[in-house]
């Protein structure tokens, strides 16, 4: 990517008032990143959701100088970094809205494995719950999932260390920038998770990990996975917003039960009851409502012929073609072409039974 591109990423990144979903908006809109800060603030006013507040905040000065202090110390320090329309952006956490513009990583990160799960819950874990993680991932290594969490005391380190002892991949996604640990005992982890994955991070280098962060990080964790499992969490907690935010995005939420009488098994006993999740007493509720347990069979597609398809919808067939199922909002940031207008466009292409939508806002070709 060249500096420019990721200079203007930076600085739309930085903006106040300006999130992920404005920012993708904003970019689809005017067709590039760049083009953002050289387009006309009247066009930009037009805009669903840009108003005067976040026109001042998108132009301010301080926050170019500040992209060009980031640029210098991703240059100078090698930082790996994805763009959310970057080919190699995971396909799980692109087809969530609110998904990072840009994130970080450091390690040996390698998400071609579709078998994604996250393990979180208290930081107060029993031995209960430490039993139930150990076994569980020793129980599902033969599958070679990728086990993310978020680095934290108690469930999160657990997690990770199990999956290294499995010779599993980990993930461990970070609430500050990388010149931050937290907590900073976990600095002994740092090599054995780069070594069997690595870390990711929203956050600028020297971003502290505030408590906003972490909720901003669970969305993260929840989105890069197919399914999220909560192990042990008191009544309120990080684990149960994590837990929310994966049931928005449509993934499968899996909850271990405890005593009643248990205060870290209050929130996952209430997920289990108001049907918010799975109840997970083995590692076989994870294989068969996944199905990993169902070997992939060759394909069989029959071609449809004599499709006349106009550049439009070429374009939208040859993305799901390629990438697969695709949210509405990646479908129009990919193919460049603003939501009000692709929608009648999806529908035109159902009719001629070339693709089919999906819950959750998502369409695949037939």
């Amino acid at each position: 990517m060249k500096e420019e591109k990721l200079l203007a990423i930076l600085r739309l990144q930085k903006s106040k008032a300006i999130g992920d979903i404005l920012a993708k908006k904003l970019i689809v809109n005017v067709g590039d990143v760049e083009q953002v800060f050289n387009e006309k603030t009247s066009i930009l006013e037009k805009i669903n959701g840009i108003g005067a507040h976040a026109l001042k905040h998108l132009f301010d000065k301080e926050n170019l100088l500040l992209a060009e202090k980031e640029l210098g110390y991703i240059l100078k320090n090698n930082i790996e970094y994805t763009y959310f329309l970057d080919k190699n952006y995971p396909k799980n956490l692109q087809n969530c809205i609110d998904s990072p513009i840009l994130f970080f990583r450091d390690g040996n990160i390698n998400l071609e494995n579709d078998k994604i799960i996250s393990v979180v819950g208290t930081r107060n874990m029993s031995s209960y719950g430490r039993d139930i993680i150990n076994n569980l991932i020793t129980e599902l290594a033969e599958y070679n999932p990728i086990i993310v969490s978020g680095f934290a005391y108690g469930v999160d380190i657990c997690a990770h260390k199990a999956a290294i002892k499995n010779n599993l991949q980990t993930i461990a996604v970070l609430a500050h920038g990388f010149e931050q640990i937290y907590p900073k005992v976990h600095k002994k982890y740092i090599n054995e998770v780069n070594e069997n994955g690595g870390f990711l991070t929203e956050f600028w280098s020297e971003e502290q990990p505030l408590r906003e962060n972490f909720l901003k990080r669970n969305r993260i964790v929840a989105g890069i996975s197919k399914a999220t499992i909560i192990v042990e969490s008191a009544s309120k907690g990080g684990s149960l917003v994590t837990a929310d935010i994966a049931n928005s995005y449509h993934r499968d939420v899996f909850a271990v039960p405890g005593r009643t009488t248990d205060i870290y098994s209050k929130g996952c006993n209430n997920l289990i009851k108001n049907n918010n999740a799975h109840l997970l007493t083995s590692a076989t509720d994870i294989i068969k409502m996944l199905n990993w347990d169902i070997k992939e069979q060759p394909k069989v597609i029959q071609k449809q012929l004599f499709i006349d398809l106009n550049e439009r919808e070429q374009k939208i067939y040859d993305l799901l073609h390629l990438k697969g199922a695709q949210v509405l909002d990646v479908i129009s940031l990919e193919c460049n072409i603003p939501i009000f207008q692709l929608s009648s466009i999806l529908l035109q292409m159902e009719l001629k039974g070339v693709t089919k939508p999906l819950p959750g806002k998502m369409f695949e070709i037939v």
